[in-house]
């Protein structure tokens, strides 16, 4: 599959259901993504990838002029809504991050949580960021690792993705240290450490009933599955999270991530 065509379909996947309730279970990263760029009025912020708008609505509260450009129409069109009932100026856009319609050296900060890493063209991605942030400006980038707990979320969900198409990026590389400082450390001085956001659920159905009907990998591939397979996915969810996860009455999920922090040279 060409990465065109691959980029066609995670459009609609990423849209696949309200994902407001996914990044609401990462509102620890999203703060700590402001606190580290540390927005301030005037401030030129791009948030890339930037699903339904977290990182750019606390971004615009400070006073930031801020851009956010998603793949998805239907994340950029609840990013629109949530901005207009919040009365907050942002200018979200459709767009591609390894190919942005955007001006060089235009962003003084560039945000982005868990949503460059899915772009199946690392080089390209890593080329736009150094194109557009200005020299002295600043990136911070939320990275699941391959090793921690979303990685090895998705390894138990293998059996019922369809295969990645020859030649697209492993996106769980932009969690490997050695990767992101291949990739960005010619064009920015980087700093890099592994964190940890963890996820409280009652119980693993619980779980599968909001990642089932939120989130875009999830909800598309049992969408997509018949009857049995679906059920078999259903149960293989539960029984994962339920037998690893299981700590104090309930299930608590450990996720960790790279959070690279980089200055333009």
């Amino acid at each position: 599959m060409a990465f065109k065509e691959l980029k066609q379909r995670q459009s609609v996947m990423w849209g696949n259901g309200p994902y407001q309730n996914i990044t609401e279970t990462v509102p620890d990263v999203h703060a700590l993504v402001i606190e580290r760029l540390d927005p301030k009025p005037g401030t030129t912020w791009l948030d890339l990838a930037c699903g339904t708008g977290a990182v750019a609505e606390r971004a615009a509260r400070a006073g930031a002029s801020v851009t956010g450009v998603d793949l998805a129409p239907a994340m950029i069109e609840t990013a629109r809504q949530r901005a207009q009932e919040q009365a907050l100026e942002i200018d979200y856009r459709v767009g591609d991050c390894e190919r942005l319609d955007l001006d060089a050296a235009a962003y003084g900060r560039l945000s982005s949580t868990f949503g460059i890493m899915f772009a199946p063209d690392h080089a390209a991605t890593a080329r736009e960021l150094a194109r557009v942030v200005a020299p002295g400006g600043r990136i911070a980038l939320a990275n699941w690792t391959p090793e921690g707990g979303v990685g090895q979320m998705f390894k138990m969900m293998r059996p019922f993705l369809p295969p990645p198409p020859p030649g697209a990026g492993n996106p769980f590389d932009w969690g490997r240290q050695e990767v992101v400082r291949k990739l960005l450390a010619d064009a920015f001085e980087l700093d890099i450490e592994e964190r940890v956001s963890t996820f409280n659920v009652p119980t693993g159905e619980d779980y599968w009933q909001l990642f089932s009907s939120s989130y875009g990998p999830t909800k598309t591939a049992a969408d997509a599955l018949d009857e049995d397979r679906r059920d078999r996915f259903h149960q293989a969810w539960v029984e994962y999270f339920d037998s690893n996860y299981w700590l104090n009455g309930g299930v608590s999920h450990p996720r960790q991530y790279l959070l690279v922090m980089g200055t333009r040279r």
